[in-house]
């Protein structure tokens, strides 16, 4: 009973030595381990990437809005300076849906940060009936700020970046840009 015992402990051991030293598998395990982080930084990346491209996009586009609006080729109303904002910014999805126009007039003499709402306003998408945008049109060489908010839906959601980013409205998140400047006497 005791040989039998001995050569079964003898076995076991020579399988437990044989299975340690393989070495098969051992590439798997590296994949594991390194893969999901590796996807993970990349569409963290690629979020990131198309936020940055959108952002300046919107910028570029609100600049582009301003100098018409300052130099009078441009209608100052919520439609006319939506289009415009819409047609010199193309990689804005649904734009013409997805974008709220502010514009104020402040006193230039009495500026100060505070003058300007805090509070963004942007749409939601959730409730079918949205405000009207607020659009005040100015006197020439009046202090004017105009904000543009515009929502976009993250390429990857649950992932990264796209998981980090406040969500606003509907799972979009909220891009806005601010333009100060004065309208040029006519």
């Amino acid at each position: 009973m005791i040989g039998r015992c001995a050569t079964l402990i003898q076995k076991m051991s020579n399988a437990a030595s044989r299975f340690f030293k393989d070495e098969g598998g051992n590439q798997t395990i590296e994949f594991i381990i390194f893969f999901p982080t590796v996807m993970f930084l990349f569409l963290a990346t690629v979020e990131v990437g198309v936020y940055s491209i959108r952002h300046v996009v919107l910028e570029r586009g609100l600049d582009l809005t301003v100098r018409s609006i300052r130099l009078n080729q441009a209608p100052v109303n919520a439609e006319g300076i939506r289009t415009t904002v819409c047609r010199n910014s193309l990689m804005i999805p649904k734009c013409d849906r997805s974008v709220r126009v502010e514009m104020l007039s402040l006193d230039a003499r009495n500026f100060t940060a505070s003058s300007i709402p805090a509070a963004t306003k942007c749409l939601n998408l959730d409730d079918p009936v949205q405000p009207a945008d607020e659009v005040q049109a100015g006197d020439p060489n009046q202090l004017m700020v105009l904000r543009v908010c515009a929502l976009f839906d993250p390429f990857f959601p649950t992932t990264g970046f796209g998981k980090s980013i406040p969500k606003v409205s509907g799972g979009s998140y909220a891009l806005v840009s601010l333009a100060a400047f004065a309208i040029e006497p006519s």
